[in-house]
């Protein structure tokens, strides 16, 4: 719950961020280097030296890669063409990615009838979503745009996580959020310099902005999740997602002023009912076939 209510409201932060000028790519290389600033300085004040296993800086790379780089770009860049809340119903389908990623890379997480259920229901509610036309912001927006890139940031999420199931018990939970934030975030300044240069004056509030998304938004959710993955399995422990659209609506309604329009709500129901289905699959006891 903390996890989501921190990617939650993490999406009203950044579009109160992109709104106060703040350039979406230093954003994003901003919270990283802080994160990671954050968790190995954490690390040092309680006397732990960060493991130089090389198993666990793979993972971290990969990390730093799949469950960072690309989703942070692809979901900043969504929010400057639809809302908090329909980039966050859309987050929401990250579970039902881990499922599909989970039964192709996990032997002990296949594809049943109500994950499919759940994922034909999501998918009808993403067209329903993206193809409203409605954005949830004022302006109009671009739905389509922010759907494409958003839909880009799912697939590598879903595929991180379960890279990071598939490699669980090889690494410490805060270590590996640290070695995704560092290598992350060296990546992203690359990016930041080649795209935008060096990043104009951030206001006061921009700053405030960009530390709570670091830390609320980053350390906070993504050692929680890590440490989820060690207890349940790679889709149950992405289920955590369902809970962020509702939070992004609330909190982009009540903050931001955006709209929830019939085509997000219509849309959305259907995402999060196929979320749903998937979450009850899981909790439901499978007969076990015996071997011959």
């Amino acid at each position: 719950m903390a996890s989501a209510v921190g990617w939650g409201t993490t999406g009203v932060a950044t579009r109160a961020a992109l709104e106060d000028g703040v350039p979406p790519y230093a954003m994003v290389t901003i919270r990283a280097i802080l994160t990671a600033v954050f968790v190995f300085g954490y690390l040092r004040v309680r006397g732990v030296s960060p493991t130089w296993d090389r198993r666990q800086w793979k993972t971290g790379v990969v990390m730093g890669v799949t469950n960072l780089a690309v989703p942070f770009v692809l979901f900043t860049l969504a929010y400057q063409y639809a809302s908090a809340g329909f980039v966050g119903l859309l987050v929401a389908l990250i579970p039902i990615g881990t499922a599909v990623g989970a039964h192709y890379l996990l032997p002990d997480e296949p594809l049943h009838l109500a994950k499919i259920v759940g994922l034909t229901a999501s998918l009808v509610g993403v067209g329903v979503l993206v193809f409203s036309g409605d954005s949830g912001l004022a302006s109009g927006g671009r739905p389509l745009v922010a759907a494409a890139l958003s839909l880009g940031a799912v697939a590598a999420a879903s595929f991180a996580g379960v890279y990071a199931k598939r490699h669980v018990g090889s690494y410490s939970p805060i270590e590996l959020t640290g070695m995704q934030f560092g290598t992350g975030a060296a990546l992203l300044l690359v990016a930041m310099l080649v795209a935008e240069g060096v990043p104009p004056a951030i206001s006061a509030w921009g700053w405030v902005l960009v530390v709570y998304m670091a830390i609320f938004g980053s350390v906070m959710p993504y050692t929680l999740f890590y440490w989820l993955l060690g207890e349940v399995t790679a889709t149950k422990a992405s289920l955590i997602g369902y809970i962020v659209p509702l939070v992004a609506l609330a909190a982009g309604a009540l903050l931001l002023d955006e709209r929830i329009q019939i085509g997000i709500v219509l849309g959305g129901m259907l995402i999060l009912g196929g979320v749903i289905l998937t979450d009850r699959s899981e909790r439901t006891p499978r007969p076990v076939v015996p071997a011959r």
